[in-house]
C-alpha cells in the first residue's frame, strides 16, 4: 500500500473481510446488508458493520468495531462509512479499493456513488494487484485446513460402491454423498454439482436431476465443501455396470493431462505452460472441444480464486500457491469427460492434497 501510496483499503466482499479479520459467519448469504472493512497503512483494520454483526466480529482479534442499525433506508452506513475513511486516510488520501477480474463491489452502485460525493477530495485506485498477490500464495495454515478438507471428501469419494448404484436418482445420489461428507467433518457441502448420461454427461454445473441412474451411464460429482472457511474443489467419474470404449478412452486422456500438469507444476512455470501440457494430451486423445474455457485455477477461502490455467494467464507458479488441474474435453457430441485435483505448489514439484483418483474409469456394479 504503501508503494502505490494507498493510505486506506476499502474491503467489501465476505472472503477478502475474512482475510483480513479472520470473520465468518453465513450470514452473507443474506444481501440485505452491506459489510465493510477498512485496512490502514499502520495497524489493524477498522470493522464497519450492521449493529447485528458486533459481537460475532468481536470475537477475533480487531479492536475497533464500528456500527449501525441495519438495514437503514436513507444511510445504510455511508456516513459512518465515510467518517472513517476520512479519519484513516485523511481529506486527500488515496483509497484502494479492488476493480480488477473477478472481484466485486458488494454495496449498492447508488451508496458507492454518496460515499465518493462525501469524500470529494479523495483519489481512488485499483488494489486488486495487492491483494491478489497476497492471497495467491497460501499460509502454512491455509494450506493444512485446504489439505484437511480435501482429505475428509476424498475419504467419502472412497465409499461410492456403497453411496451409489442404479436404480437411484442422480438427486438421490447427490443427497447420499452430501450427507457422508457432513459426517466425516466438513462444515458444509457449499457447492455439488455434476450430471450423467449414457457414456458421458452434457455438463458439469447442472443442478441434480430426477434421471435415473441406469447401466451404461457415467456420473460426475464435482464439489466445494468447506472447513473452517476453506475449500476444497475436485470431482469424481464414475461408471454403471459398464461404459463404453470412448468414455473409457476419455477418461484415460484426462487423466493423461492431469499426470502433464502435475509434471508442469512447478515454480517458474506458468499457468500458460500448465494450460498448454494440459491441453497437448487432450489434443493427442482426440478432444473436440472444452467448454470451460479454462483447465484449473486457484483455490483457497473461495469456491474458485485467481490465477486461470489458460493461454491467456502468464502468472508465475510460486511455492505455497494451492491450484486445481481441472483437464475437459467433448469427446462426442453431448458427452464430456472431466477430471480435477487439488495441488498446492512446492519447491521439490507439487503436492496433492486430493487422493489421487484412479487410472481406469471406476465401475459401479
Amino acid at each position: 500500500m504503501s508503494e502505490d501510496g494507498i493510505n486506506a483499503l476499502l474491503l467489501t466482499t465476505a472472503a477478502n473481510i475474512a482475510y483480513f479479520s479472520g470473520f465468518q459467519t453465513q450470514f452473507w448469504q443474506s444481501p440485505t446488508r452491506p459489510w465493510f472493512l477498512i485496512v490502514p497503512g499502520h495497524g489493524k483494520p477498522i470493522a464497519v458493520i450492521p449493529e447485528i454483526g458486533a459481537a460475532c466480529m468481536a470475537r477475533g482479534f480487531l479492536d475497533d468495531i464500528r456500527t449501525w442499525p441495519s438495514p437503514h433506508p436513507t444511510d445504510d452506513g455511508v456516513s459512518l462509512l465515510a467518517s472513517t475513511i476520512e479519519e484513516v486516510a485523511g481529506k486527500a488520501g488515496q483509497i484502494g479499493l479492488l476493480m480488477g477480474a473477478e472481484t466485486h463491489i458488494r454495496m449498492p452502485l447508488s451508496d458507492l456513488e454518496i460515499l465518493r460525493k462525501k469524500l470529494p477530495g479523495a483519489a481512488w485506485a485499483d488494489a486488486t494487484p495487492i491483494v491478489r498477490d497476497l492471497r495467491i500464495v497460501k499460509s502454512p495454515r491455509e494450506i493444512e485446513k485446504i489439505s484437511h478438507v480435501c482429505q475428509l471428501v476424498s475419504d467419502t469419494f472412497a465409499k461410492a460402491p456403497q453411496l451409489f448404484a442404479t436404480g437411484q436418482t442422480v438427486i438421490e445420489a447427490f443427497r447420499t454423498f452430501k450427507i457422508e461428507c457432513l459426517k466425516r467433518g466438513v462444515d458444509d457441502v457449499s457447492y455439488l454439482v455434476g450430471g450423467a448420461g449414457p457414456g458421458g454427461y452434457g455438463d458439469i454445473i447442472s443442478p441434480p436431476s430426477e434421471q435415473t441412474l441406469e447401466v451404461g451411464d457415467v456420473l460426475i460429482l464435482d464439489t466445494g465443501c468447506v472447513y473452517d472457511g476453506y475449500f476444497c474443489d475436485f470431482d469424481r467419474n464414475y461408471g454403471f455396470g459398464r461404459t463404453s470404449d470412448d468414455a473409457q478412452r476419455a477418461y484415460e486422456t484426462v487423466y493423461r493431462a492431469t499426470e502433464a500438469g502435475l509434471e508442469a507444476a512447478r515454480p517458474g512455470n506458468t499457468c500458460r505452460d500448465l494450460f498448454y501440457a494440459m491441453q497437448k494430451e487432450l489434443d493427442a486423445g482426440g478432444a473436440l472441444g472444452n467448454a470451460v474455457g479454462r483447465l484449473g485455477h486457484g483455490l483457497g477461502s473461495e469456491l474458485t480464486e485467481p490465477p486461470s490455467h489458460a493461454a491467456f494467464d502468464e502468472t508465475t507458479l510460486k511455492p505455497g500457491m494451492v491450484i486445481t488441474l481441472e483437464p475437459g474435453m467433448a469427446f462426442a457430441p453431448g458427452c464430456n469427460m472431466v477430471h480435477e485435483e487439488n495441488i498446492v505448489i512446492r519447491d521439490g514439484g507439487p503436492e496433492l492434497l486430493t487422493r489421487r483418483a484412479a487410472p481406469e474409469l471406476p465401475i459401479i456394479v
